[in-house]
């Protein structure tokens, strides 16, 4: 059914979203090679000792309803790109969720030996040119991102050069032995290694004296810091399927988690996050959502469980043209939302592809597909539709909002902001950086500064960087 729009809401929605229209925005490549697959070990092999992480890490502040992206220089005005009206401007994807932090993980010993994933490379292709179907003159691109912004590929952790695991297995030692816990020690070597090399240390820490490395730091940190050095110690394959299956489990369900993670990955990563779920929770992460969610965010999140969308980066024109009228006569069109047609159109397109229909779209509704579907549809499935279009259109900016909204007004949704700067450390978390700059008037570091304290403010900071 078609949604009202509220009065807070059309103030939010003139703002405009970085990089929208896109026309700079590269496309994004084929992921991982053909081919390429993760097998993983038997289930319950690298479970979690009892008690990690620690309970009540972080709470979720609610963030403001139908909150959207507050004015940034360099963005296009309200209503200055393309067929796009003065109210047809982009809502928030809300902020935080409230519920549980993180879970307690079964007995046993401590995970490891996963392999790790390729990084994410949004690289190559141009602005999309998309002709006039509809016999009038093609907008003019928009002005693209800076330079510097083009390449999504750059993480703020990148391998450590004369990588030595042994060296750095020996300095963790000696930070934990004895009275006190030398924290600062512990820190430099975390965050200055990727997550692979931190799967080296952990087995030559275990090679070297016998110990497990995991138990040892539990033993030594307490708090967020804890979570986020153990969080950076998880293959990042099981972090994901680890955060999924403790936004399911138990009372309640953390739906921003499973938008977050199913809505934004590749299909090799889904793949391998539905695997790992299975050998390690031994569940199946389908009949999970099924007992958990419903209708058509329900129908969403198992369309995303297939890790089926089109990855060919060659746009068809012609059928971002026929998808674009498609989506306007199956929401604006008419009286009443067909949303199995959105489902299927944002499930299964290419985002090079929804990039094109989303510019063809606002040429056919003269509307932005971004506001029909705030206008069409209302509560979880609204925002994984948007997050998935949020991210075919600027990734980056996607994760920068869900960033500042896990720090934003009273308290800090610890979690989130742990989550996402440990994800995209190694993938593009200085472009983040960049966006989070421009649509805040704030750096990142600055915000996590003043949200933050002590060893876990440094330790965020490391890995951020200044």
């Amino acid at each position: 059914m078609q949604k009202a729009v509220s009065v807070s809401t059309a103030g939010w929605s003139q703002m405009s979203y970085p990089g929208y229209p896109p026309s700079g925005y590269p496309g994004f490549p084929g992921y991982p090679p053909t081919g390429q697959e993760s097998v993983y070990p038997p289930a319950g092999q690298y479970t979690y000792p009892a008690g990690y992480p620690p309970a009540g890490g972080g709470t979720y502040p609610a963030g403001p309803p139908n909150a959207g992206y507050p004015g940034a220089a360099g963005y296009p005005a309200p209503g200055s790109y393309p067929g796009a009206p003065q109210a047809g401007g982009m809502t928030s994807y809300p902020g935080a969720p409230t519920g549980p932090g993180f879970g307690v993980l079964p007995a046993g010993p401590a995970f490891g030996g996963y392999p790790q994933p390729p990084v994410q490379s949004y690289g190559g292709g141009g602005p999309a040119q998309i002709p006039d179907y509809t016999g009038g003159q093609a907008p003019s691109p928009m002005p693209g991102l800076p330079a510097a912004m083009v390449q999504y590929t750059q993480g703020t952790i990148q391998a450590a050069p004369n990588f030595d695991a042994n060296r750095d297995a020996e300095i963790l030692r000696k930070a934990m032995k004895g009275f006190g816990t030398d924290e600062q020690a512990i820190i430099n070597v975390v965050a200055n290694r990727s997550n692979d090399q931190r799967q080296k240390i952990k087995a030559a820490f275990k090679t070297m004296y016998g110990k497990d490395l995991i138990k040892d730091l539990k033993s030594e940190l307490s708090g967020n810091v804890e979570e986020l050095i153990l969080a950076l110690f998880m293959p990042s394959i099981y972090y994901d399927a680890w955060s999924l299956h403790h936004a399911m489990k138990g009372a309640g369900t953390q739906e921003r988690v499973l938008i977050e993670i199913l809505c934004t990955r590749t299909n090799q990563e889904i793949r391998d996050i539905v695997n790992c779920y299975r050998s390690e929770f031994g569940r199946d992460i389908e009949q999970d959502i099924r007992a958990d969610t419903s209708g058509h965010f329900e129908r969403l999140l198992i369309s995303m469980c297939q890790g089926n969308r089109d990855e060919n980066q060659n746009v068809d024109y012609q059928k971002a043209q026929e998808d674009a009228q498609r989506l306007y006569q199956a929401g604006e069109g008419r009286l009443g939302t067909d949303e199995s047609c959105f489902n299927m159109v944002l499930a299964s397109r290419s985002f090079p592809q929804l990039k094109a229909t989303v510019e063809a779209y606002s040429r056919v509704a003269n509307r932005d597909l971004l506001s029909s579907i705030d206008r069409e549809f209302s509560g979880n499935v609204e925002r994984g539709l948007k997050a998935i279009l949020q991210c075919a259109l600027n990734r980056p900016a996607f994760f920068a909002e869900r960033l500042y909204y896990s720090m934003k007004g009273a308290g800090t949704d610890d979690s989130t902001l742990i989550r996402i700067i440990v994800t995209r450390s190694e993938i593009d978390l200085v472009q983040i950086k960049q966006v989070f700059t421009q649509m805040y008037q704030k750096t990142l570091a600055s915000m996590i500064s003043s949200d933050t304290s002590g060893d876990y403010r440094r330790l965020l900071l490391a890995i951020v960087g200044q």
